[in-house]
C-alpha cells in the first residue's frame, strides 16, 4: 500500500546536482547502466597530508588490529579492559544503555566513561597500537539518553515546520550537549521518507515528500558536524550518520525492516534525496538500512553500498552497520559475516557478546581469503580518515575538552528556548470551528486525557529507553508537560485551570482541553496493520462525546508519531490540533493554543502537513494533502461531518504463520528451561525439546515437535517487534492450527501467546488436544474473542502460538493462520485458565 504520489521521474524532482537519464531500470542494474545516481562533490574533500599519514599507519598496523577498527561494540558488551586489549575502532550505546547501567547516570559518568574508554584505546601495552576510539550515540532529537536533556520535537513535527534553519540551530544544541558527556559521534539524521504510515518509525521522517528530507538533511548535517571552512568538527560539533541507506521509509505495508519493492529510479527520486543533500553537506558516516531492496539485504548489497554510494556519488567517509543487521544476510550470523565486508560495510555493529567471535571469524576470513586485505584496506583507511578529519588524533582526551563536564550546558535555557520555538513551529490546526481557538486565559479550562500531564507520552520513542517507556514526570528535571504549560500561563492571567485526566468535574468548565494520543513506541513495535486510532477501545472518543453532550467546547490536542485515522474523534472535537511529539518543552503548545492576558494572540499556528493525513484506516486515499493546515481565521478544511463508516475497508485476508514454511515476519523459538534457540535448520534441538521435518503432500511440509519430559520445553512462533492483529477482532475470527496428535496427549499442554510484559495467555489445551482422533490432520479453530477476554491484546502480539509441556509430548503440525471469519460449520474452543 505505497504511495506513489512522490515517485517522481528524475528529471522532474528538483535537485542542486545534475542527474544524467530518467528511464526506469527494472534490470539487473549497474552504475554504468543506470545513469541515475549522481556524483556528490563533498565540501570536504580529500586532504594529501591525511591521506598519506593513513598510508604510513596501514603499512604498520597488523591484520588483528585493523580488524579493530571494524569492529563496534556496545557499552553493556565491554569493559575498559577490552578496550585496552583489543583497542575498537568505535563504540557505542544502544537506546536504553547508560554507564553503569545506571538510568540516572549524571554528565559526569558519560564523560568518565568516555575518557576511560579513550585513555584505554591509545594506550599501546596490549594492543601495540595507539589509535583513538569514538563513541556513537542515538542523539536523535536531543542528546535523549541522559536525563535532564532538552528533548526536541521529534522529525515529523520538524517537518510540519518546514524551517531548515531550525533544523540546524537544533543540532547545534544536540552537538554541545553531545559534548559535554565526552562522545564525537551521533547516528542522526534519519532521512527516510516514508511512504506507509503503519511504519513504526514513520515519526522519525521529517516528510513524505523528498525535497522535504533532502534540505533538512543538509541543514541536520550542517548544524551537527559545522561547515567546511567554518567550524567544521571544532570542539562544538560531532560527526553526523545519514541513515538508513537506503529505502527504510519504503517497506511493503510498512514492516519494519522488510522488503522495499521499487524500481532504481525510483529508489533515487523518493528515497536517497536525503543522501544526496546530506553529502552534498559533507555528512561524515553512513548507517546501512535494516531493509531489503527487491528482496536483497542492503547489508549485503555491493551494489548499493559499493558502487553507488562510493563509487558514483563519490562518498569518501565509512559506512557502519546497524545493530546486528550483518545477521540478517542470508548466509550469515552476528558471529561470522564476511558477505557484509565484501560489500562494502567498514564498520559492523555488533551489540551482545557476538564481537568476540565477529572479530576471530573477520580474521581469519582474511587469512582465508574470503575477504581481501584490500577490502580491509579501505575500511580502515575510511574509518582513519573520518577519525583524521574530526581532530581526534589531535584533540585532548574526552575528560579535557572545552565543553567536557559543563553540565549546565545540558538542558540549558538556551537550548530549551530552541526547543519551545519548534514546538510552536511544528503545531498543526486541523479544525477551529466558531474560531475557539486562541482560548482565552481567563476562563475557566478543564484539562483531561492520558497525554495532559506526562512528558513520557509527548516525548515518544528515543526518549531514555530504546521504547520510550518506563519515565515518569521527574525524569524530565527542567522540562513541562502540556498540562504546565497550560496552567502557568491560565493561572497568571487569573483564570481557572484544572487537570482531570478521566474529565470528571464539580464545576463546568467553559472549555474543555482533552490530550491524548499514541504511547511511547520505537521501531518495530510501532508497527500497525491499520491506522483506526484506539480501534476496538475508542475510550478517547468516548470522553470527547461526553463533553459534547454536556454542551462543553473541546479542544482536542493529539499526541502521536504519524496522522491517523481520526474521524470520529474530529467530529467530536471543536477544535483539533496535531501536536506531534513535541518533546520535553510542553510550554509551547500553550504559547500557540492561548491568548495573552490582554486578549491578543501570542503566536499563530504555522505548521503545516508534511505527510497526507488519511481519508481511511488503510492509508489508501488523502483526507488532508501534505501542505494543509489552518491559522487563526482560515476558512474551515472541512464544511461538513467526517465519514464515520469503515465499509471502504477492504477484506482482511488470512495471517498465515505456517504453510510449508515460517512466514516472515516470524521466527519459530525453541526452549527449555531458560535457555532458547531460533530454528534455523530441519532438524534442531534444544534442550528437552526437538523439532524435525518430513513430507506431507509437498518435500518437508510439516513439522514434528518432542518433548523429552526431561525439563519444562516449549516452542513458539515469534516476531522481532509485536504485530498488530486488531484485524482478527470479529465475533469468529479464529487461529486456525492445522495439527496431528498421537494415541497418548500429554497431561500438561500449554497454549502459550504473548503480548508484552504480564500480557497473553498460558492455558492448558490438553482436553482439546485429547478429543482428537489420533494420527489424522485435524483442522481446530481457537476463538480469538475469547482468548481477548482471557486477557490477548490483539495489538500487540509478539507470541503468536506456541505449546510448552513438563512431559514427554509428540505433535506435529502443516499449517498455522489466523483467520477474520471462520466457516459456519466450524466449532470455536473457547480456551480459559
Amino acid at each position: 500500500m505505497l504511495r506513489s504520489k512522490h515517485a517522481l521521474n528524475g528529471c522532474l524532482l528538483t535537485v542542486a546536482l545534475s542527474v544524467a537519464g530518467c528511464a526506469e531500470n527494472t534490470s539487473e542494474p549497474t552504475v554504468a547502466e543506470s545513469n541515475i545516481w549522481p556524483h556528490i562533490e563533498s565540501p570536504v574533500g580529500l586532504d594529501t597530508e591525511i591521506e598519506s599519514r593513513i598510508t604510513q599507519m596501514l603499512e604498520t598496523m597488523t591484520l588483528e588490529q585493523k580488524i579493530a577498527q571494524m569492529i563496534q561494540p556496545e557499552i553493556r558488551d565491554i569493559t575498559v579492559e577490552d578496550m585496552r586489549e583489543y583497542g575498537f575502532g568505535s563504540y557505542l550505546n544502544g537506546g536504553g544503555a547508560f554507564p553503569g547501567n545506571d538510568k540516572y547516570a549524571t554528565p559526569e559518568d558519560w564523560i568518565e566513561l568516555a575518557d576511560a574508554m579513550y585513555q584505554a584505546s591509545i594506550d599501546d601495552s596490549l594492543d601495540g597500537i595507539s589509535i583513538p576510539t569514538m563513541w556513537g550515540t542515538d542523539a536523535v532529537h536531543g542528546h535523549n539518553n541522559v536525563i535532564g536533556a532538552t528533548i526536541f520535537p521529534h522529525n515529523i513535527g520538524l517537518g510540519a515546520a518546514n524551517n531548515p534553519d531550525l533544523i540546524r540551530d537544533i543540532a547545534g544544541a544536540t552537538a554541545r550537549e553531545v559534548m559535554v558527556t565526552g562522545i564525537d559521534w551521533v547516528f542522526a539524521p534519519t532521512v527516510a521518507a516514508a511512504q506507509d504510515l503503519r511504519w513504526g518509525r514513520s515519526y522519525e521522517s521529517y516528510s513524505e515528500d523528498p525535497n522535504i528530507v533532502r534540505e533538512y538533511s543538509a541543514a541536520i548535517v550542517n548544524g551537527l558536524q559545522g561547515e567546511v571552512g567554518e567550524d567544521f568538527l571544532n570542539e562544538q560539533r560531532v560527526i553526523s550518520t545519514v541513515k538508513h541507506f537506503v529505502g527504510d521509509g519504503g517497506t511493503t505495508d510498512g514492516i519494519d525492516q522488510g522488503n522495499t519493492e521499487v524500481t532504481e529510479q525510483t529508489l533515487f527520486d523518493l528515497h536517497a534525496q536525503g543522501y544526496v543533500g546530506g553529502l552534498a553537506a559533507g555528512a561524515q558516516t553512513v548507517m546501512a538500512s535494516f531493509n531489503s531492496w527487491n528482496g536483497e539485504k542492503i547489508h549485503g548489497s555491493r551494489y548499493l553500498l559499493t558502487e553507488v554510494l562510493k563509487e558514483q556519488m563519490g562518498f569518501d567517509g565509512f559506512v557502519v552497520g546497524d545493530w546486528n543487521g550483518h545477521g540478517q544476510i542470508p548466509g550469515c550470523t552476528n558471529e561470522s559475516c564476511p558477505q557484509a565486508a565484501n560489500a562494502g560495510l567498514d564498520v559492523y555493529m555488533v551489540p551482545t557478546q557476538s564481537w568476540r567471535p565477529l572479530f576471530d571469524n573477520l580474521v581469519a576470513q582474511v587469512r582465508e581469503g574470503i575477504i581481501s586485505q584490500e577490502r580491509v584496506d579501505d575500511a580502515v583507511r575510511r574509518v582513519l580518515r573520518v577519525k583524521f578529519r574530526a581532530g581526534l588524533f589531535d584533540k585532548p582526551s574526552p575528560a579535557n575538552r572545552p565543553l567536557a563536564g559543563r553540565s549546565g550546558i545540558i538542558g540549558s535555557q538556551e537550548h530549551r528556548a530552541i526547543a519551545r520555538d519548534a514546538v510552536r513551529q511544528s503545531l498543526v490546526m486541523l479544525k477551529n470551528d466558531s474560531q475557539l481557538l486562541p482560548l482565552h486565559p481567563t476562563q475557566n479550562i478543564l484539562v483531561a486525557g492520558s497525554g495532559a500531564h506526562n512528558i513520557g507520552q509527548q516525548s515518544g520513542g528515543w526518549t531514555i529507553s530504546w521504547q520510550g517507556t518506563g519515565n515518569t514526570n521527574d525524569d524530565f528535571p527542567g522540562g513541562t508537560s502540556i498540562f504546565d504549560g497550560i496552567a502557568e500561563q491560565v493561572e497568571a492571567a487569573g483564570g481557572q485551570v484544572r487537570l482531570s485526566e478521566d474529565g470528571s468535574f464539580d464545576d463546568k468548565p467553559d472549555v474543555a482541553v482533552v490530550v491524548f494520543g499514541e504511547q511511547p513506541y520505537a521501531e518495530g513495535n510501532g508497527d500497525l496493520n491499520n491506522l483506526d486510532y484506539q480501534r476496538g477501545n475508542a475510550s478517547d472518543l468516548a470522553l470527547l462525546e461526553r463533553f459534547q453532550e454536556q454542551g462543553i467546547p473541546v479542544v482536542t490536542l493529539f499526541i502521536s508519531g504519524r496522522p491517523m485515522w481520526v474521524n470520529p474523534e474530529l467530529n467530536a472535537s471543536d477544535a483539533f490540533v496535531a501536536v506531534w511529539l513535541p518533546g520535553s518543552e510542553g510550554q509551547g503548545v500553550a504559547d500557540v493554543i492561548l491568548r495573552n492576558a490582554d486578549g491578543d494572540v501570542q503566536y499563530d499556528v504555522t505548521g503545516r502537513l508534511s505527510f497526507a493525513w488519511p481519508a481511511d484506516p488503510e492509508d489508501n486515499r488523502e483526507l488532508l494533502p501534505v501542505g494543509a493546515g489552518m491559522s487563526y481565521g482560515d476558512t474551515p478544511l472541512f464544511t461538513s461531518l467526517l465519514n464515520e463508516e469503515l465499509g471502504g475497508e477492504s477484506e482482511t485476508e488470512d495471517l498465515v504463520i505456517f504453510e510449508r514454511a515460517v512466514k516472515a515476519p516470524w521466527l519459530l523459538e525453541l526452549r527449555s528451561g531458560d535457555t532458547r534457540a531460533i530454528v534455523e535448520s530441519s532438524i534442531q534441538s534444544q534442550g528437552a525439546v526437538a523439532v524435525s521435518t518430513f513430507d506431507d503432500e509437498v518435500q518437508e511440509d510439516a513439522r514434528r515437535f518432542e518433548f523429552s519430559g526431561a525439563q519444562e520445553a516449549a516452542f513458539n512462533f515469534v516476531a522481532p517487534f509485536p504485530r498488530d492483529l486488531r484485524a482478527f477482532m470479529g465475533d469468529r475470527s479464529a487461529l486456525v492450527v492445522t495439527l496431528k496428535v498421537p494415541e497418548t496427549v500429554a497431561t500438561n499442554v500449554m497454549l502459550n501467546m504473548y503480548c508484552g510484559n504480564d500480557c497473553g495467555l498460558n492455558v492448558n489445551v490438553q482436553p482439546i488436544l485429547a478429543e482428537l482422533p489420533p494420527g489424522q490432520w485435524q483442522r481446530t479453530y481457537f476463538d480469538l474473542s475469547c482468548m481477548q477476554q482471557e486477557g490477548l491484546n490483539l495489538g500487540h502480539v509478539s507470541g503468536v502460538f506456541g505449546l510448552s509441556s513438563t512431559d514427554p509430548l509428540e505433535i506435529s503440525f502443516n499449517d498455522i493462520r489466523f483467520v477474520q471469519q471462520a466457516p459456519e460449520n466450524a466449532h470455536l474452543h473457547c480456551v480459559s485458565p
